[in-house]
């Protein structure tokens, strides 16, 4: 599989990966496997990448490393679309999400942009793709993904900074684009 570093704020480290040929499961612990060993400075072999055990019905489990069977304290977030995935690594009490699109959405995924957009001019598909992207990064740090509603996200003007109007957790928005890959990060600050 080929991946590449992305430029990610400090503190958090991020790789994007494709391989038509693996799995998204594969490409996510592979990459997962990249990071953590080199932010431990150890083998890849020794670093093993597992799912954490579903809390409840519907609970969307993470990733969690470990070493020689202990846990090893990182938050591992990570997204797919199609052939390619990305994962970022940083410290466990740091919200982190992500959103990982095409820079040319079908019609569907357009359709369905634009139904819960709130930009006046939606034919500017830059600007939707960016829109989106971070509405959709902001959902996953947040942690409750699809039971909030698109249209509830909030952004500021120069999307850099995005919240949900019933928390008071504001998420700094990274636009980490590579290629024809459209990928933007959301992340909280960590708890002083």
């Amino acid at each position: 599989m080929q991946s590449v570093l992305l430029d990610t704020p400090a503190g958090i480290t991020a790789r994007l990966g494709w391989d038509p040929k693996l799995s998204e499961h594969d490409r996510k612990r592979i990459l997962a496997r990249e990071i953590v060993s080199a932010q431990l400075g150890i083998d890849e072999k020794a670093v093993r990448i597992e799912r954490e055990s579903p809390g409840k019905f519907g609970f969307h489990t993470q990733l969690i490393a470990e070493i020689e069977g202990q846990e090893v304290p990182l938050g591992i977030r990570n997204a797919n679309f199609r052939a390619a995935t990305v994962v970022a690594v940083a410290d466990p009490a740091v919200p982190i999400g992500l959103d990982l699109r095409d820079a040319h959405p079908d019609e569907p995924t357009l359709h369905q942009m634009k139904r819960h957009s709130h930009l006046l001019d939606e034919n500017d598909l830059g600007k939707l793709i960016a829109h989106w992207t971070r509405v959709q990064a902001v959902r996953d740090a947040d942690g409750r993904g699809a039971r909030v509603a698109a249209d509830h996200v909030r952004l500021d003007s120069p999307l850099t900074k995005g919240w949900i109007p019933d928390r008071r957790v504001y998420y700094q928005l990274a636009d980490l684009s590579r290629d024809s890959w459209v990928i933007t990060l959301a992340y909280g600050a960590a708890p002083a």
